[in-house]
């Protein structure tokens, strides 16, 4: 049996290296309890952008330029050392740390933000980095279009693992991209929530026959900071919860073995038997013995594809 805690607790919004510091005291704390996998939420670092679901782009432009301007200078940039601390708990904990962050572009225009979801190894190297292929709408008012290169399954000591983050987990060849390099723990960090989700991250279970551990953004409003604009118009006073959080570990039959864990802070800490992803095959291997190559075929673009940068031809 191998150990894994789902992090279900608000970012210190905003604020980079106020999150960065409380996700090391909370790797700390699930180590301490065995986890060996610790896994964050969809756009952890700062924070996920949840006010886009109630601005209007047109008629609130000067709060949207605001907010914006805060989460572009709070923004991860993987070319600096902005996640050594996190990757130096990866390290002295030995655990692997699979997180979800608001990521700014260092290649080009160095303004262009993404939906990034990063893996730790246990020696505390970053060993993957996957952007969110499609923004679900408003959200593509803040981050740019993702692309393949991250559709990757890591070796681990827990096992293989990969991620897809929100909605991507809708995309049926997505999701079989990491079935068929034969993913065993299945992670989606993700804003949705609620029943209809849920079942959803059962289907994948059952589709892959994978673990699947989905965690969920906790968020309420007094995890907003207080100088936020027009924060009682946006969030009136009496609305406590923004985002129910409903983190889930799904066995690969589909069965819930862990949560939803709903309207609530803290991790969520399961023992899974990685084998099972193995062994539930026997009768359905949609990747293998299932997948009829003579018929179907998918090929993955891995290839990093920077945004197009036009020149003035004579």
């Amino acid at each position: 049996m191998k150990r894994i805690a789902i992090i279900q607790e608000a970012p210190c919004v905003l604020d980079k290296q106020g999150t960065i510091a409380k996700a090391v005291g909370l790797v700390n704390s699930a180590s301490n309890q065995g986890a060996e996998l610790i896994v964050f939420p969809e756009a952890f670092i700062p924070g996920y952008p949840a006010w886009i679901w109630r601005l209007r782009p047109g008629g609130d432009w000067g709060i949207c330029e605001e907010l914006h301007a805060r989460l572009l200078r709070n923004s991860v940039d993987l070319s600096t050392e902005d996640l050594k601390p996190l990757q130096e708990a990866a390290r002295q904990n030995g655990v692997t740390i699979v997180c979800g962050m608001n990521e700014r572009d260092n290649a080009n225009s160095q303004s262009t933000l993404y939906n990034s979801v990063v893996t730790i190894d246990t020696q505390g190297q970053l060993v993957n980095h996957h952007r969110k292929l499609m923004p679900t709408n408003p959200e593509r008012m803040v981050w740019g279009i993702g692309d393949g290169h991250g559709l990757n399954v890591i070796d681990t000591p827990l096992g293989r693992i990969g991620s897809l983050v929100c909605w991507e987990n809708y995309m049926p060849l997505a999701r079989y991209a990491l079935y068929s390099q034969g993913v065993e723990i299945y992670i989606a960090p993700t804003y949705d929530s609620g029943a209809a989700w849920i079942g959803s991250m059962q289907h994948i279970a059952r589709e892959g026959k994978c673990w699947v551990l989905s965690c969920g953004v906790a968020l309420e409003r007094q995890d907003l900071p207080a100088d936020f604009p027009n924060l009682d118009q946006l969030y009136p006073v009496d609305e406590t919860w923004i985002n129910p959080g409903d983190s889930v570990v799904v066995s690969p039959s589909g069965e819930i073995v862990s949560g939803p864990m709903s309207k609530e802070k803290g991790m969520l800490i399961a023992d899974i038997e990685v084998e099972k992803a193995a062994t539930s095959k026997r009768a359905l291997d949609v990747a293998g013995h299932y997948s009829r190559p003579d018929v179907f075929e998918l090929n993955v673009d891995k290839t990093r594809r920077a945004p197009t940068i036009f020149k003035e031809t004579d």
